[in-house]
């Protein structure tokens, strides 16, 4: 008899509920409930096995510093977000393991990526942030994990998303692309240029700033690409491409950049297949997306 196909991996979340989140109750109704799912998250490392994410019960956790409603799974179970210390010690299924998103995220169902950037930037949120900005009183937990009130004051607070660019800088005749050695990763990998935007300023013009700065190149032509969450810790990756002026003006900050080189599409290549020693950006990464556009595009 021939072998079975596989069986495919269902989503831990099917249907995000967001319109569920201000039931009174909720957090408490769903820690109750038998059939309840739950996504530990360890700073940014969940359970997984093999492409999904792995939900444990709510009777497998001890120690949980905040909790929070995901959503509902495949069978309308309620799905939890619980935020542990990162020491913590939890009786995981079989086979089951920690997993870091930046390690993980590019081999995981996309459905299952998407949640655990989504788990990863709210347990940031509700660990590192519980003391209100305004007035430093601590605050209450609203929304089911999403929102805070403060007593102090009344202000409402919720999840800050930075927006960050990050550009693909392409030569004049378009065949070749300009990488950059960052001095935080000892030099050894190149990747895009990117940069957070600063108060009053466009996206174009974070794009031109960030470019100019690390690489001395003007840019034209610049385009939007795409956009991935980034929970490090609460960054959301705006994607450019772009040419220069001229290929002959690039050069390297020297302080946060060490290195900035041109590559061809056949030396890309080369890297892809791990035939030479270039490192490039891991798949989870929008940086990487945008070179491998660019290098498809280019076949």
């Amino acid at each position: 008899m021939p072998p079975s196909a596989p069986v495919p991996s269902r989503p831990l979340v099917r249907d995000r509920s967001a319109d569920e989140r201000r039931t009174a109750g909720l957090l408490d109704a769903a820690r109750a409930a038998s059939g309840t799912r739950v996504l530990a998250v360890r700073a940014d490392a969940a359970p997984v096995r093999g492409d999904a994410l792995v939900g444990v019960p709510v009777s497998a956790l001890n120690e949980v510093l905040e909790w929070a409603f995901l959503g509902r799974g495949p069978a309308g179970e309620a799905v939890l977000l619980a935020v542990v210390p990162d020491e913590a010690d939890i009786a995981l299924p079989p086979d089951a393991a920690w997993s870091r998103l930046r390690e993980i995220g590019g081999d995981l169902v996309e459905s299952d990526a998407s949640i655990l950037r989504t788990a990863v930037a709210l347990a940031g949120w509700l660990r590192d942030a519980p003391f209100c900005p305004a007035c430093g009183t601590r605050t209450l937990i609203r929304d089911a994990g999403w929102a805070r009130h403060c007593p102090g004051c009344g202000r409402e607070h919720f999840p800050r998303t930075d927006p960050a660019v990050i550009v693909l800088v392409v030569s004049e005749d378009g065949g070749r692309v300009l990488l950059g050695a960052n001095a935080a990763w000892g030099g050894a990998r190149y990747s895009c240029f990117a940069g957070f935007a600063e108060a009053g300023e466009s996206l174009e013009e974070a794009v031109a700033r960030e470019v100019a700065e690390e690489a001395n190149v003007v840019l034209r032509d610049v385009e939007y690409r795409g956009s991935q969450v980034w929970p490090y810790p609460r960054s959301l990756m705006l994607g450019f491409r772009a040419r220069v002026e001229h290929d002959a003006d690039a050069r390297e900050d020297g302080e946060e950049i060490v290195e900035v080189r041109w590559f061809t599409r056949d030396e890309l290549g080369a890297a892809m297949r791990g035939e030479s020693g270039l490192q490039l950006p891991g798949p989870a990464s929008i940086a990487r997306r945008l070179i491998d556009d660019w290098y498809e595009e280019t076949r």
